[in-house]
């Protein structure tokens, strides 16, 4: 008796979920095997329940997590020699540190350099959060009519090539294998002006800064800057609490020239487009290298004038974030 065409399909769909159901029983128990012997190499026997999921962490109040990536996170700034001997105490096991290079691995964890951020004290936060909250209502507008403006310094980048070479393990003492440093490299100190509508002047200091020099300063690059890029608009001048800024000779001046001057929290780089303007500019002397300080101040300038205005306009842009991030991390230092 021939079958219908409905049972041939119904037998064919049957045959289908039953492979598919081989399929998955094999697939857990080939990932429940590797689970365990991977376990059992770097000596953690203890229950299956403690392997939770690198993916995803159970929420809910006492979520089970990964011992060894909970203790990296809780001590981020342990070396790896530190974290090999709490691991051989925890496991209660000899341990090299190869296999906590692949523990890392496992984990999702990796070795960073450190971002480098001015020290915040609480004092410090306070009044960064307080700052933040005061200027949140500006808009993208409002920030585009502020003149920012910061010094910043530059090497010659003499020897600086880098903490990495890659040579065999017999050319260790190659001479081309050597970090070259000096102890004072010829440097630069640059201050500059900039706002979304435009790149401001650019000024190289020659010897120390002080306040009269800074007022020189204002008057020869701030004011023509000021002039050209708004037009007669009203605008806020920016700059940082250094003490030439600070100087009771200098807000005496900036005050007779009814210059507006925005406010700034103390150890706020992050704040500052023009702080993202001096790295990109670092950037690329990484990158052309300048062997002399005559190199080094003509690169600069040359960067400096192919800043495009879209990217002024997106750092200024970019500032109501930066005072949101501020404010969720209570002052603390952001990203930027």
């Amino acid at each position: 008796m021939r079958a219908t065409h409905s049972e041939k399909v119904g037998t064919g769909s049957n045959r289908m979920q039953e492979k598919l159901n081989v399929h998955i029983r094999n697939s857990w128990r080939t990932n429940l095997q590797l689970i365990k012997s991977t376990g059992n190499m770097i000596g953690y026997k203890k229950s299956l329940s403690e392997w939770q999921c690198l993916s995803e962490v159970k929420t809910g109040r006492g979520s089970p997590i990964f011992a060894p990536r909970r203790h990296c996170i809780t001590y981020r700034n342990a070396t790896v020699m530190e974290i090999t001997t709490w691991a051989q105490e925890y496991f209660q096991k000899t341990l090299s540190v190869n296999t906590i290079h692949r523990a890392f691995r496992r984990c999702w964890l990796k070795l960073y350099r450190l971002k480098k951020k001015p020290y915040l004290n609480m004092i410090q936060k306070r009044r960064r959060f307080l700052w933040a909250k005061a200027h949140l209502k500006w808009t993208v507008a409002k920030w585009k009519t502020v003149l920012w403006s910061d010094e910043s310094k530059f090497e010659v980048l003499f020897g600086k090539l880098g903490r990495h070479v890659i040579r065999t393990k017999e050319d260790k003492d190659n001479p081309s294998c050597y970090q070259r440093s000096v102890q004072k490299p010829a440097s630069l100190m640059v201050w500059g002006c900039m706002s979304a509508c435009g790149m401001g002047s650019l000024h190289i200091w020659k010897g120390t800064i002080n306040a009269e020099r800074y007022i020189q300063v204002l008057e020869q690059h701030m004011l023509p800057s000021r002039r050209r890029l708004f037009q007669g608009r009203p605008c806020i001048f920016q700059h940082d609490n250094a003490r030439p800024h600070t100087a009771s000779i200098t807000t005496s001046w900036l005050r007779r020239r009814r210059i507006r001057v925005l406010k700034w929290p103390a150890c706020s780089p992050d704040l500052s487009p023009i702080e993202n303007i001096w790295r990109i500019i670092k950037r690329k002397m990484r990158q052309r290298r300048p062997k002399t300080v005559e190199q080094l101040e003509a690169c600069i300038r040359q960067e400096w004038d192919n800043i495009p205005i879209p990217k002024l306009e997106q750092l200024v842009s970019s500032v109501p974030r930066r005072l949101q991030t501020v404010i969720k991390r209570r002052g603390d230092a952001t990203q930027w």
